[in-house]
């Protein structure tokens, strides 16, 4: 198993720019088979989930060139309606494949989609939106099937603003007849990206951000050249290592907006930040200190994506913390691992985690057990004395293209090994 090793205890100095983001990319390489056309995409991500979706675009016939910054899908070709399991089972965001194929040719089949281990995930707002459009499903309990003679544009309200069913829907009305609206709907910052590149491709799509987004399907689409956002968790992450280092940091390519609720809640914790156009600086001279209350939440609010990271700060807080993380179930993998660490966390109830902070954690070995985990060990490890280990570095590479150089440039020793 693949790992990093940090030699803890020195403070980060300097800045680093933030690159293409992987909750935007995945999306938006689905809707290249939407569109059936020549797609070009700049600022993607050199992840192994980006590349686990470039194998999904070549079962599917699309001819894809990428060369680590920029990627060619040719989309023409498309034909094939079935998902590979053997990537689907890898990445969650495979299911958006499906809205995909299905708004494009009528029908799919698919696996039931993997991805990190955060408790039950269910789809059935995609399913339940895909069968008011007019599909109608068949298959088992490992695989599902649907298909439609034509999907027809509805009005779908759905029961939680959920980001995946908000892109799924979008991405199969595209090529839906008539108007679909859907209320509800999640306002993630890479859902307005994803539109982006759709308008780009010609689709008339509106109101991402908002909790209203009409999509007039049936546009023809075109050839589209379009850049991705930058990644505002990578950029939450790379805060949280100045912190929790008492660092002096400056992070370029930021979407400040995007950023907001985590930085609000670093000025709580003590930091000190400012913007320069599309930069963030931040400075941490002290110990951080305890917030009372974290409750993770859709934006604009405080994201679940960046909760492992901030329980690693809050754990070398003065004082006491919560974090109540409210959207997955089992979003509490590197609780035990911070705890080996020397942190005095209890969950006392459900995702509730209390938070005692210590002076200075202590080096371990530890297992990564999900991506966002993965990266609070990491950052606990920066804080901590002595050489750690964080193993299951696999997780980590799924949303962090190059962590480790990243880190050394701000004057972290980290090693992948």
């Amino acid at each position: 198993m693949a790992s990093y090793v940090v030699n803890g205890g020195r403070r980060l100095l300097g800045q680093v720019g933030i690159g293409g983001c992987k909750n935007a990319v995945l999306p938006i390489l689905a809707a290249t088979v939407a569109t059936g056309r020549r797609s070009v995409i700049h600022n993607c991500p050199d992840i192994s989930d980006t590349h686990v979706s470039i194998e999904i675009l070549r079962h599917l016939g699309c001819d894809v060139v990428y060369d680590g910054a920029v990627m060619l899908v040719d989309a023409s070709g498309t034909g094939e309606r079935v998902l590979p399991e053997k990537y689907v089972q890898m990445m969650r965001s495979s299911v958006l494949f499906a809205g995909a194929v299905l708004g494009r040719f009528g029908r799919f089949e698919t696996a039931f989609p993997g991805g990190c281990m955060l408790g039950a995930r269910p789809i059935d707002l995609h399913l339940k939106a895909f069968e008011l459009m007019g599909a109608r499903f068949d298959g088992d309990e490992n695989t599902i099937s649907a298909s439609a003679k034509k999907l027809e544009g509805r009005r779908i309200s759905l029961d939680f603003p959920s980001v995946g069913a908000t892109q799924n829907i979008i991405l199969a009305a595209v090529n839906a007849h008539g108007r679909t609206l859907i209320n509800n709907a999640a306002k993630e910052p890479e859902i307005a990206d994803l539109q982006g590149f759709l308008r780009a491709a010609g689709a008339r799509v509106h109101g991402a951000g908002s909790t209203t987004i009409v999509i007039e399907g049936g546009e023809k689409l075109h050839d589209v050249e379009y850049k991705i956002m930058p990644d505002r968790i990578v950029a939450s992450t790379y805060l949280v290592a100045g912190a929790i280092t008492r660092g002096h940091v400056r992070l370029n390519n930021v979407n400040v907006g995007d950023i907001m609720p985590v930085m609000n809640s670093l000025t709580q914790a003590g930091a000190t930040l400012y913007t320069e156009g599309p930069s963030v600086i931040l400075r941490m001279d002290d110990r951080p200190c305890a917030i009372p209350k974290i409750t993770t939440a859709p934006h604009p609010n405080f994201p679940t994506d960046v909760q492992p990271q901030f329980t690693a700060l809050l754990a070398t807080a003065k004082g006491d913390s919560v974090i109540e993380e409210k959207l997955f179930e089992a979003r509490d993998a590197h609780i035990d691992e911070l705890v080996k660490m020397g942190a005095n966390i209890k969950n006392i109830k459900g995702n509730r985690f209390e938070i005692s902070g210590v002076e200075e954690l202590q080096a371990a070995d530890v297992v990564a057990k999900d991506l966002r985990g993965g990266a609070a060990l990491i950052l606990a490890a920066l804080a901590a004395k002595g050489q750690s280990s964080i193993d299951g570095a696999d997780y980590v590479k799924r949303g962090y293209e190059a962590i480790d150089k990243d880190l050394q440039a701000l004057g972290a020793d980290i090693e992948f090994a």
